[in-house]
């Protein structure tokens, strides 16, 4: 796991993709905005992801949007942005991650 302060350090916010906004809202009614959020609600669980990084450092995100939303962000560091690739309701064994990280 990684502290947030290391991840976000720099950064001034967020760059996205039309393609992969308007693919997280048709496949999963995440919004960009709702994605966004995550990374200000506490707790947030960081992890790499190496296995997607071939080309740049990828990292999970498990946290919650203002609604109490349960979500799984994958994102990169592009400059002082965040780019989020992906944002998705988490999955049954994301949520015991989380749970985990929440009693700790």
């Amino acid at each position: 796991m990684v502290k947030g302060s290391e991840v976000f350090a720099g950064i001034t916010g967020f760059q996205w993709d039309k393609g992969n906004s308007d693919k997280n809202w048709l496949r999963h009614q995440v919004t960009q905005a709702e994605a966004e959020q995550v990374f200000f609600n506490r707790p947030l669980v960081v992890v790499p992801d190496p296995q997607h990084s071939i080309q740049e450092a990828r990292r999970f995100a498990l946290g919650r949007s203002n609604e109490g939303r349960h979500l799984m962000i994958v994102f990169t560091q592009r400059g002082d942005l965040l780019r989020v690739v992906s944002a998705r309701p988490m999955s049954r064994r994301e949520r015991k991650v989380y749970a985990e990280a929440q009693s700790t």
